[in-house]
C-alpha cells in the first residue's frame, strides 16, 4: 500500500463494492423468489430447475464472492483491535451461508423454500454489515486500504468494475 492513501481511490473502491453488492441481492431474490413460486406453485419440475440455478449462481457466485472476501478484504482488518470481532462475525456467517446452500442442494418443497430464504436473509444482512461498518472502516482507517483490498478481484467488485483504476494517477 503506498504510504498516502488517496480518498478518491477509496471513495470509487467503496462505490464499486457496493454496487456489486446490490447487483447480488437483486440477483438472489430473483433467484429465490422463482424457487418460492416453484414450491407454492406445486410444480415439481420448475423447482427442480429454480432449485438447480440457485444452488449453480450460489456455488460459482456467492461462495467465491465470499472466499475472496476472506483474503485481502477481511485480512488486516481483522488483525486491528477495532476490527477483529468485526471480522471474525462476518467469518461466522460465511460458514452459515455455506451451510445453508448444502442444505439447499439437497432440500426438496418447502425445505428447499425456507432454506432458500435464508440463504437470502442471512446475505442480506452480511452485505449491509459489509456495506454499513466493514468497507468504511478500511476505507478510513489510515493503516488499510479499501482501494488495496479490492484491486482485480471481480469476486469483490463485479466484471464491470475489474478494469477500474481505483488509484489517481500523481501529478508530475
Amino acid at each position: 500500500m503506498n504510504m498516502q492513501k488517496d480518498d478518491r481511490s477509496e471513495r470509487r473502491a467503496l462505490e464499486a463494492v457496493e454496487h456489486h453488492h446490490a447487483d447480488m441481492i437483486t440477483r438472489l431474490k430473483a433467484l429465490v423468489a422463482a424457487l418460492i413460486h416453484a414450491v407454492e406453485a406445486h410444480d415439481p419440475a420448475a423447482e427442480v430447475n429454480a432449485r438447480e440455478v440457485l444452488v449453480e449462481w450460489c456455488e460459482t457466485e456467492l461462495i467465491p464472492h465470499a472466499l475472496a472476501e476472506e483474503g485481502p478484504l477481511y485480512k488486516r482488518p481483522g488483525k486491528t483491535e477495532q476490527g477483529r470481532l468485526l471480522v471474525e462475525g462476518m467469518l461466522a456467517e460465511h460458514r452459515v451461508i455455506v451451510g445453508l446452500v448444502d442444505e439447499l442442494r439437497r432440500a426438496q418443497g418447502v425445505s428447499a423454500a425456507v432454506a432458500a430464504g435464508a440463504v437470502q436473509h442471512i446475505f442480506a444482512l452480511h452485505l449491509d454489515k459489509e456495506n454499513r461498518l466493514l468497507m468504511p472502516f478500511i476505507a478510513l482507517s489510515p493503516e488499510l486500504s479499501l482501494a488495496d483490498a479490492v484491486e482485480g478481484l471481480h469476486e469483490l467488485v463485479g466484471e464491470a468494475h475489474i478494469h477500474s483504476d481505483y488509484r489517481t494517477k500523481p501529478a508530475i
